[in-house]
């Protein structure tokens, strides 16, 4: 009785983390005022808010894909490592975006690209060569590490098994991660979803891609559910 009532408060405090942020973030953006401090403080602070925007949505995403996986709120192991790891990513994707934007409108500049008069086609091919170049380059070594950094928690968690380097990744399915995240998602979902992202104003494309990466969850545990 008592682990019946534990584990339906900690359901109740998953449930309400997962509504507080993603219905929270939706709120800050559809409110004029609260929008414009989130606009300014991304401008001003945009590290900090890369890790915030990240560690908070994307690990809503992953509590709502093992709720899909196992039928029941339940935490992750090590939630607090992977929400740390999920606040790193983002810094590290808001630097990459940066600087992939850059060197794209850079070379549009200088001719190594097409660089159409025309704004929306003039935009459209920015934010699609930004998405193609950050996916097929930055996007695997970034989807690598993280597989990593999960399968090394997840061994951890089960106490089975020495934890070394190559343990981790011999417990990966590279076979999988070739097959169907580099060759289906990336070019399928990351590419087209992430054109759309940097045609976005620049404060809104890190909260963007945090929400494609909860979206994405949330779509393969429904495909996964379905087969």
């Amino acid at each position: 009785m008592k682990k019946h009532s534990t584990n339906t408060l900690l359901g109740a405090c998953i449930i309400l983390y997962v509504v507080l942020a993603l219905c929270g973030f939706a709120a800050i953006l559809m409110i004029p005022a609260s929008r414009e401090v989130f606009k300014v403080l991304s401008n001003t602070h945009p590290y900090l808010m890369g890790f915030a925007k990240f560690a908070a949505l994307a690990t809503a995403g992953e509590l709502l894909a093992v709720r899909l996986a196992k039928k029941e709120w339940v935490l992750p192991s090590y939630v607090w490592a992977r929400f740390l790891i999920w606040g790193i990513i983002g810094v590290w994707i808001t630097y990459m975006m940066k600087i992939f934007g850059a060197g794209v409108g850079a070379l549009m500049q200088s001719g190594f690209l097409p660089c159409p008069e025309n704004e929306f086609f003039n935009t459209f091919i920015k934010a699609f060569m930004i998405s193609a170049t950050m996916n097929l380059s930055f996007g695997p070594t970034f989807m690598a590490l993280h597989k990593c950094s999960d399968t090394y928690l997840d061994i951890r968690a089960s106490g089975k098994g020495k934890i070394t380097l190559a343990n981790v990744i011999h417990k990966v399915d590279w076979e999988k991660f070739a097959s169907f995240t580099l060759c289906k998602t990336v070019p399928l979902f990351w590419i087209p979803a992430h054109t759309v992202t940097f045609m976005l104003p620049a404060e809104y494309q890190v909260a963007m891609a945090a929400a494609l990466s909860v979206a994405l969850g949330i779509i393969l545990n429904l495909k996964r559910k379905k087969s």
